[in-house]
C-alpha cells in the first residue's frame, strides 16, 4: 500500500513537473513571437525611413560575430570572388 501511494505521489509530481516546464515553452515561445513582431515592425520602420533593410539584417548578422570570424569570411568571400573574375 505504501509503495502505491509512493508510485502514485511521484507521478502525480513528474506530471506536475511536466505540466509546468510546458506551460513555461509556451510562454517563452509567445514572448518569442512578441520580440519577432517587434524586430519585424523595427526592419519596417527603417525602411520607411528609407533604410536599405538587406544591408541592415547583413550587417546586424556580421555584429554578432566575433572580428576574426568576421575577417575569415570576408577574406574567403573574396578569394571566392576573385576566382570568378567578380573583383
Amino acid at each position: 500500500m505504501a509503495d502505491e501511494i509512493t508510485g502514485e505521489t511521484a507521478q502525480t509530481v513528474a506530471a506536475g513537473q511536466l505540466r509546468s516546464l510546458i506551460e513555461r515553452i509556451e510562454r517563452l515561445e509567445e514572448e518569442k513571437k512578441t520580440l519577432a513582431d517587434d524586430i519585424k515592425d523595427v526592419y519596417a520602420e527603417a525602411k520607411g525611413t528609407g533604410f536599405d533593410t538587406k544591408a541592415i539584417r547583413t550587417i546586424v548578422r556580421l555584429r554578432k560575430k566575433d572580428k576574426a570570424e568576421r575577417e575569415e569570411e570576408e577574406s574567403i568571400l573574396d578569394l571566392y570572388k576573385a576566382a570568378l573574375g567578380m573583383v
